[in-house]
């Protein structure tokens, strides 16, 4: 018997919106606040791992990688800095959306954020209107590429990996799940992912 599509599993950076905090933001940021961009690169590396899976704020983020050294500017311009980063892919959310509603989807973010740019990106773009539950790494506490965030958030939707459609801009973690029996697409463009949609077989 065909398997026929139940569940969306959808990544947000870089598929709804922008990537919240990537190597182009903070390439921006070392510009915008004049910083040295390699100093700011290995910090943010050693420590990142920790804040994007929920075990250190962003305060203390920033401490280790901006401000264990005096600034002339405050924290608060550069946590600002950092939101205005976050910009949606134009007619993405609003595509799910109808998506979800015209075959009766269950769409769970698997999605790899520190707790306060996942935060404000939720409230910001409303995506609680989109989400039935967010597997976010700052929430869980592990992220991709660790097989068990796809497990946990199978659990929590209650599906198995065949009813599941997954996408994500990240060709190693579409690659991940494919591995693990989940029917995966590497975003790129939202124009394509429409046409990929077509050969879609969804649950009636």
């Amino acid at each position: 018997m065909e398997q026929r599509i139940t569940t969306l599993f959808l990544d947000i950076g870089g598929v709804l919106l922008s990537s919240g905090w990537d190597r182009h933001s903070r390439l921006r940021a070392a510009t915008s606040f004049n910083l040295d961009h390699e100093e700011m690169e290995d910090r943010h590396h050693l420590t990142f791992g920790l804040y994007e899976t929920g075990m250190i704020s962003m305060d203390e983020y920033l401490d280790r990688v901006i401000f264990h050294q005096k600034r002339s500017f405050s924290k608060e311009d550069f946590k600002t800095f950092m939101f205005e980063q976050s910009i949606p892919v134009d007619g993405a959310v609003e595509f799910f959306k109808s998506l979800k509603n015209e075959h009766s989807l269950k769409v769970i973010a698997v999605n790899n954020e520190a707790r306060e740019l996942n935060d404000y990106r939720i409230q910001k773009y409303n995506l609680t209107g989109l989400f039935d539950a967010f597997v976010s790494s700052c929430y869980v506490h592990l992220g991709k590429p660790d097989r068990d965030i796809w497990k946990m958030a199978c659990d929590i939707a209650q599906v198995k990996a065949h009813e599941i459609l997954y996408f994500d801009d990240r060709l190693m973690f579409v690659e991940i799940a494919r591995s693990m029996g989940i029917e995966s697409y590497h975003f790129q463009q939202l124009e394509d992912a429409k046409q990929f949609i077509q050969s879609i077989n969804f649950h009636q």
